[in-house]
């Protein structure tokens, strides 16, 4: 990267000496020194950017007035929302964000050939790692041979994904990819990428110090602020114009300060920790904001568990939680192999620079809330969203809730409500059913835990939790218990780590004897990955209508998502996971009651069989070294033999195959004016789709499996592709065709212009029931551009570029809704299409919208200021009109100009051809 020195903050730059090493940076201090403002109550978090203003100070794109208002933002009591240019340090991609990403990027090399430029213009300018995560499924399980009969499916599922991508790293410089079965990103980062101080040259050739700061193309980028990283995620669009020099235009966040006190008590672990601190930070609302933690709890919270905590920023819908750089922090990076020089810098220069937490740290925050640790209890969180927290002595009886909501008997649910309640009256007709399974002699009921997995960065990154899974399993096997068996158990580490301790600590075979045999590393059941159930057991929840659930130890469990055959899904910690599929269903009150039998008839509690914190402790120190990081990471790169005979073709440009059904090129770029357009008003806009709230992009581009009667699935039988070969939607996001078709397919959506159907469906033009991929077809076909409607929290979850991208080739030119989650906004408009708010109270359901309206946004010609109200005319079906206002959530000027481009990629793709 390019590090360029501003006139105006030239003398904040001075030289650090770190043992024999002297090294430039740009000094917090000195810039309080020469007069720039009072910086040193700033929070950490916000000092990181506060650095990268004065790094980046050129007078044009980052001013010396940027750098004085995050003083004003303390004086203004943690508020100054002023538009800012940032730029991370690197980017981190996974697979399946990071295939559509390269293929644009190939995309880009043809569109600027067209242009009449060069094609190697389109490169990344600062450091790419994609990190091959999310395509292991889990076919096979419970057996030694799990690992590797999955490895061989999932080579044979994507090898053309995996060519392109070798040919990815052959074509663009500053591009690395970490071949598949290493890891999952979010753990690879944390373990081996991130250096917590980064150092890069100038311009003039000198050695700069400064924070590491990153992007990512996955929501759970944020992971790594646990080793005090700033990094959030972004769509797959917003990181590809951070590759190609473009800053990310952000306002100044607020900060919200979540202090932590005491320490965490017997028999509770870090999983059950941060699902209390995502129902906290949900309720007191943190969309957009930094948070970052603090206080003397910290020096009782290991760093593993900091990051399980950051890891689920999304889920408490921050933009990052972040730790700022302590003892702690130094201590994982020794643990982990980091170089002893690095260290050394990082200790200093968090001295130096004002970046270090120590017992005097007391920032000013926008608002704060606390949390004293000793109060933890074991919960879980379900059925269908990461904040529906639920204490694990009152699981139970949450679930026989669950079962009356499922079954429509109690219409008083509140969707925000908490599950930790009474079980519901006796009077109430039980609703639960029961089926048996065709040639097993058991029988499945609501609650039957089929699913049950270790899964997930998450957890999988946090040696406590997968040492108490062990000890778990341990116990369990003394006793002569197993899995019950119609549960699906798997064990997916996040990296090679995991696996050398476990192996070194004798709980693998512990893990295998109770079914938690390895089946990969990688993110499989917490993408949606958890592969098929055995046939008799799909049938029978199928046929019978069963609330099947799963239990596993990731970060999202969204309708639809972890498996088609399941409706009720539960995030725990590993040693709870264990504990559920011994006991096989969600009715039993594992806290209290017996959740298995030994062999002789003896009852087991969840007492019997949970490891003390000093077990775990104990093996920790031992199994967990520097020398097992050292020995897995040395050769990162390098991949299997499978990986190295993946044979590539070199060429600056992309030589598509014509009839691949993975990679194809985007129409993005074809046929593109060599000037920017206009926005225009939006006039007769028919609605898509009306849609209520908490639609996550899971729903929006769905990443699991389809069938061969959607338009996906159609697509592909007609080029011949077997069911057995459909892989995945997240698996074919290189190709437009079949994500388009699967955008607003999820099996749960539901679309109230219909009433009580789920799935992608729709009206059409002529008034029938059709998909949402035909309607939009033959709206585009008549020329009517179409909106979307939508509730509270829309676009939440995952950083799926598609979830924009299929909205834009859907004809969709604007999404209304009550209000946006932060990343889908972002890539709405980095794909050209306009969200808009509510505004006065109005919602889809004020102004009794039925989908039949047809809708005219004007004030979008001219001199549209962002963030300002524009009207807007909605016209019934009766041809009586409704004129209210709405505010267009285009959020900067920078923004204005990409939606000019049609997107922020032609935005970049005219500005490198002029160039």
């Amino acid at each position: 990267m390019t590090i360029v020195v501003g006139q105006d903050t030239s003398k904040t730059r001075k030289t650090l000496t770190v043992g024999d090493q002297s090294i430039a940076y740009y000094s917090i201090p000195e810039a309080e020194a020469i007069g720039l403002g009072e910086f040193s109550k700033l929070p950490a978090a916000l000092k990181v950017v506060l650095e990268n203003m004065l790094r980046f100070e050129d007078g044009k794109t980052v001013t010396v007035d940027d750098i004085k208002a995050f003083s004003e933002w303390g004086v203004q009591g943690g508020q100054n929302p002023r538009e800012i240019a940032y730029r991370p340090a690197r980017v981190l991609m996974q697979d399946f964000t990071g295939v559509p990403a390269v293929v644009d990027l190939a995309a880009m090399r043809d569109g600027i050939v067209a242009l009449g430029g060069d094609a190697k213009k389109i490169n990344p300018l600062v450091p790419v790692d994609l990190v091959i995560d999310h395509s292991v499924m889990i076919d096979e399980f419970g057996n030694p041979r799990a690992f590797q009969q999955n490895v061989n499916r999932e080579y044979e599922r994507n090898m053309e994904r995996y060519t392109f991508l070798k040919w990815g790293q052959t074509a663009f410089n500053n591009f690395r990819v970490v071949p598949p079965g290493t890891g999952i990103c979010h753990q690879v980062n944390l373990e081996y990428l991130a250096q917590t101080v980064w150092t890069d040259k100038d311009q003039d050739g000198v050695e700069v110090a400064y924070p590491d700061t990153l992007v990512g193309t996955d929501s759970h980028t944020t992971m790594v602020n646990g080793a005090a990283v700033l990094g959030w995620g972004v769509g797959g669009i917003e990181a590809e114009a951070a590759m190609l020099g473009q800053p990310i235009s952000m306002l100044i966040p607020e900060v919200v300060g979540f202090k932590l006190t005491g320490a965490m008590v017997e028999g509770t672990t870090g999983t059950d920790l941060v699902l209390k601190v995502v129902e906290m930070l949900r309720k007191h609302g943190v969309v957009g904001k930094f948070v970052e933690f603090y206080g003397e709890g910290l020096d009782n919270l290991p760093l593993a568990q900091r990051a399980t905590i950051a890891n689920m920023a999304p889920e408490y819908g921050a933009t990052c939680g972040f730790f700022p750089i302590d003892d702690e922090t130094l201590r994982y990076l020794r643990q982990t192999g980091r170089d002893e020089d690095r260290i050394a810098l990082v200790e200093a220069y968090a001295k130096e620079n004002g970046f270090w937490r120590d017992a005097d740290y007391s920032p000013i925050y926008t608002s704060t809330l606390e949390l004293d640790m000793d109060t933890i209890v074991p919960a879980i969180s379900g059925p269908k969203r990461p904040q529906d927290y639920v204490k694990l002595t009152s699981a139970a009886a949450a679930f026989e809730k669950v079962v009356m909501e499922f079954r429509g008997q109690d219409e008083s649910a509140e969707s925000e409500r908490m599950l930790d309640e009474a079980p519901a009256p006796d009077s109430v007709v039980d609703p639960r059913k029961s089926a048996s399974v065709d040639g097993e002699d058991y029988q499945l009921r609501d609650g039957s835990v089929v699913i049950a997995s270790i899964t997930s960065c998450t957890n999988t990154s946090n040696p406590y939790v997968l040492i108490g899974a062990g000890l778990v399993a341990r116990k369990a096997r003394a006793l002569g218990l197993n899995r019950k068996p119609w549960v699906k158990t798997s064990l997916a580490p996040g990296s090679q780590v995991v696996t050398q301790y476990l192996d070194a600590a004798g709980l693998s075979e512990d893990l295998d004897a109770v079914g938690f045999n390895l089946v990969g590393y990688g993110c499989t059941t917490c993408i949606g990955n958890s592969g098929p159930l055995q046939p008799e057991i799909s049938k029978a929840i199928n046929d019978n209508d069963l609330i099947a659930t799963s239990v596993l130890s990731g970060n999202r469990n969204f309708e639809g998502r972890i498996s088609p055959d399941v409706r009720a899904n539960y995030l725990a910690s590993p040693p709870l996971v264990v504990a559920y599929a011994l006991a096989g269903d969600m009715n039993i009150d594992i806290a209290n009651d017996p959740i298995a039998q030994t062999p002789d008839g003896k009852d087991v509690y969840l007492k019997d069989i949970w490891p003390t914190d000093a077990e775990i402790a104990e093996l920790v120190e031992k199994v967990v070294t520097r020398e097992a990081f050292l020995s897995k990471y040395a050769d990162v790169f390098k991949g299997d033999e499978k990986w190295q005979a993946v044979e590539v073709s070199g060429g600056a440009t992309y030589d598509w195959p014509p009839t691949s059904t993975y990679i194809q090129n985007p129409p993005y770029f074809q046929g593109m004016a060599q000037e920017a357009g206009t926005i225009s008003d939006i006039k007769d806009a028919r609605v898509l789709a009306l849609l209520g709230d908490m639609i996550t992009t899971d729903h929006i581009s769905p990443a699991g499996s389809f069938k061969e009667t959607t338009p996906a699935g159609q697509y592909l039988v007609e080029r011949q592709v077997p069911v057995r070969e459909f892989n995945s939607y997240g698996s074919r996001r290189g190709n437009h065709e079949v994500m388009m078709r699967g955008t607003f397919a999820n099996i749960r959506i539901k679309n109230e212009m219909l009433d009580g159907v789920e799935g992608g469906y729709t009206n059409g033009p002529d008034g029938h029931q059709t998909s949402i991929y035909d309607a939009s077809m033959a709206y585009q076909d008549n020329g009517t551009p179409l909106v979307i409607f939508g509730g509270e929290q829309y676009g939440a979850g995952s950083s799926r570029d598609w979830a924009a991208k299929g909205t834009a080739l859907l004809g969709v030119k604007a999404v209304i809704a009550e209000s946006f989650e932060r990343i889908h906004r972002s890539n709405l408009v980095g794909m050209g299409v306009i969200p808009f708010e509510f505004t006065n109270g109005d919602s889809r359901k004020s102004l009794k919208l039925t989908g039949e309206e047809t809708v005219s946004i004007t004030g979008l010609e001219g001199d549209l200021k962002p963030l300002s109200n524009v009207p807007c005319t909605i016209t019934y079906p009766d041809g009586t009109s409704k004129d209210i206002e709405l505010k267009c959530r285009i959020d900067t000027a920078i923004e204005k100009e990409y939606v000019e481009n049609g997107g922020v990629l032609h935005y970049v793709l005219r500005d490198l051809a002029k160039s």
